[in-house]
């Protein structure tokens, strides 16, 4: 198994301070029970998928729990909900921090649980594939855009000699076959994987539920379930409009981003870097890459991304837009490899009508070079971590 070095450890390691348990939330496979093992190596592990542990929790939580004096490592505790009310018991008996270590691959169902019985015991870290910063580090960063977008984060098409396809492939089948419909009950298999592709095909668009309803046979109403599900097992992420209005009338439509390029390609049939150069998509995916990433940099941070989009009527577009309490941070994002200088007119537009509120406007590139030009950095793809 390969190790990498995780940009959240140092995040878990606080709330480990402070919390009797801290979870681990993010998608399948992307590393959390490898990020649990070697943060907490003296911690005892039980996954719950193994269906002997699942029978013991659900049959005689307090004894299962009685395994653990010094706390344990519970994987997938979404699978035993009836464990959620035992734990806090223990943990506030015992008054210990970083007591317990939960992983789990819904958000649903763990969210839910901690919810209802661990209210104020849980600190929460939201894991999702590797992001640039940790690739450059383990060494693994591929040496071209395409092949990163192809790639996409996952650590298994890194650390085993497996083409992504193949990887992808196996992946989306486990995961319908297991997680959605356990959460859906989906009778019709190939319906989902059309509406799976329909999304992938959608990804760095503005979303229109009714409109991908009717493209996939199903009701607007049934693609917000599906939706809501994808965006519960940190498949996709939907970015809202900015809000403040500076005097234009603004669009309020949210977009669809996948969490990760490599998945987002498998289902629009890109199977190799040849395929992927030439992809009417691709620009779309560069862009899903960039969004991903700055949702990876806040989550490793126990933050929430507190990211936008801003969009008025007349066709004006900064495709991201990161707020603090003070300012705005634009970020345009183009996939050329070639700098053109009419790429900053909708960062200028936006910082005519938004004045001093803007700082730090960024153009990032599908480029090499990282510059300054006019009051912008201009950022390569490869300086984006």
């Amino acid at each position: 198994m390969h190790m990498y070095a995780r940009d959240a450890a140092n995040t878990l390691a606080r709330l480990a301070k402070g919390f009797p348990i801290v979870a681990i939330a993010g998608p399948r496979q992307s590393g959390k029970t490898t990020l649990a093992r070697a943060q907490f190596p003296d911690k005892p592990y039980v996954s719950l998928e193994n269906p002997d542990e699942r029978e013991f929790a659900l049959s005689d939580p307090r004894r299962f729990l009685d395994r653990f004096p010094d706390g344990a490592i519970l994987d997938e505790v979404q699978r035993c909900p009836a464990l959620f009310s035992w734990l806090q018991g223990v943990v506030d008996d015992r008054q210990r921090m970083g007591d317990f270590v939960l992983t789990g691959s819904s958000q649903f169902d763990l969210i839910a649980g901690i919810g209802q019985s661990l209210a104020g015991r849980v600190g929460r870290v939201e894991l999702l594939p590797l992001a640039q910063s940790e690739m450059r580090q383990a060494g693994c960063l591929p040496d071209t855009l395409d092949q990163l977008l192809l790639n996409g984060g996952y650590p298994a098409v890194y650390s085993r000699q497996l083409a992504p396809a193949d990887w992808y492939g196996n992946y989306v089948s486990t995961y319908l076959e297991r997680d959605v419909r356990q959460l859906l009950e989906i009778k019709d298999l190939a319906l989902f994987q059309r509406f799976l592709k329909l999304c992938a095909a959608r990804t760095g668009q503005l979303l229109n539920l009714s409109a991908l309803g009717a493209d996939c046979g199903i009701t607007g109403v049934t693609a917000r379930q599906w939706m809501s599900v994808l965006e519960a097992s940190y498949l996709v992420t939907l970015v809202q409009p900015y809000h403040r209005n500076f005097g234009k009338r603004l669009v309020k439509t949210p977009k669809l981003y996948f969490l990760d390029t490599g998945l987002a390609a498998w289902l629009l049939g890109i199977r190799d870097v040849a395929t992927m150069a030439l992809h009417p998509q691709r620009g779309a995916l560069f862009e899903t890459w960039v969004v991903a990433e700055q949702v990876k940099q806040a989550f490793n941070l126990g933050e929430t991304p507190g990211i936008s989009f801003w969009r008025d009527h007349a066709g004006h577009e900064v495709d991201l837009i990161r707020e603090d309490a003070l300012r705005v941070y634009p970020t345009e994002i183009k996939s050329g490899a070639t700098f053109a200088t009419d790429w900053a007119n909708a960062l200028q537009k936006l910082k005519a009508l938004a004045g001093q509120g803007v700082a730090d406007p960024r153009i990032v590139y599908g480029g090499d070079a990282s510059f300054k030009r006019d009051g912008y950095h201009v950022v390569g793809w490869r300086d984006l971590g």
